[in-house]
């Protein structure tokens, strides 16, 4: 199968790349290079650099290379700065997103697979959050993620377009030869590593009274490989019908384990501080990924938080600046 990988030159789309290549199949990434890296790229796979912006570049990049199959990861993904440029979310984000599928449509392409978020669910009603659970999009990046969710379901009643929506909770750890490298970073496990590494003073803690065992905020950590072995599941499947899926480990660790468990993988210090809480921040958000392990066997082979911070920690020693040269 050949695949056309949107933001595969990024964290999550160029390892899931890595995997589709040592699985077999044939990739093409599409990616204008805004947060991804030429050098995260994997050599067999085909590159065109081009913006989603641009209709005229995706018709091109699909009657040049005739994917069977889109996975989607390019999107601006911030929380925060969604809240403050809302229009960069709810305009780029969809108006890209549709120019995307416009484009498959027309060229004949009837499987995607969404990169999709836990931010659907601002105000979870039950925990673990499963996919029955109401959608509370948390802020304008949440909501645009739902928008396109919602033109995937009527392309696949009026058009045919099988989809998979993959919703994750949070991508983190390494493979040997990718990882974590944003500018600027946001991430809790690459900015935790940075001090390790002597390139932050220390790491900020937005709050450390919520309700739980600690008072700070706990999450469900998923390793980014197991991740996109979940993509390569769900593409395979897409033959028995279009599905949604939400990916978490299944069990949630506070601020203070991840940053407990980091001081014993590096045998640093890693001072932190404590600082106001970031709003709308829940206190707990952890996903039940019961429907994937049922319906597609998906069973991560990277399940603990020492794993995951191991192979972060070892990409992270080998490349102190990223992808930098």
């Amino acid at each position: 199968m050949k695949v056309l990988v949107t933001g595969g030159a990024g964290y999550i789309g160029s390892i899931t790349v890595e995997q589709l290549i040592k699985g077999g199949e044939e990739v093409v990434v599409f990616d204008n290079l805004y947060q991804g890296h030429r050098d995260a790229v994997h050599p067999d796979a085909a590159f065109v650099q081009g913006d989603l912006k641009d209709r005229a570049a995706i018709d091109a990049a699909l009657a040049a290379h005739k994917p069977d199959a889109i996975m989607h990861f390019a999107s601006y993904t911030l929380v925060g700065e969604s809240m403050q440029h809302p229009f960069m979310y709810l305009g780029d984000n969809i108006t890209n997103g549709l120019n995307l599928l416009q484009s498959a449509h027309e060229h004949g392409v009837k499987k995607f697979i969404l990169s999709s978020t836990a931010n659907l669910f601002d105000k979870p009603e039950r925990m673990p959050i499963d996919e029955n659970e109401r959608i509370v999009p948390g802020s304008p990046y949440g909501e645009s993620k739902n928008i396109l969710e919602r033109m995937l379901y009527w392309l696949d009643v009026t058009q045919g377009m099988r989809y998979a929506c993959l919703r994750y909770f949070n991508a983190c750890g390494a493979s040997e030869e990718r990882g974590e490298d944003h500018t600027p970073e946001t991430h809790i496990i690459p900015l935790i590593l940075q001090v390790a590494l002597g390139q932050r003073a220390d790491f900020a803690i937005f709050g450390d009274d919520y309700p739980t065992p600690d008072g700070t905020c706990v999450r469900d950590y998923v390793h980014v490989v197991d991740l996109a072995q979940a993509h390569i599941l769900a593409l395979r499947a897409l033959d028995d019908g279009s599905r949604t899926y939400n990916l978490g480990s299944g069990r949630g660790f506070s601020v203070k384990e991840v940053i407990d468990m980091a001081r014993e993988v590096t045998g640093r210090p890693i001072p932190t501080r404590v600082v106001a809480r970031r709003p709308g921040d829940p206190a707990v958000l952890v996903a039940s990924s019961d429907k994937i392990r049922r319906e597609l066997g998906w069973a991560p082979k990277y399940p603990d938080l020492r794993t995951i911070m191991e192979m972060a920690w070892n990409w992270h020693l080998s490349n102190p600046t990223g992808y930098a040269k």
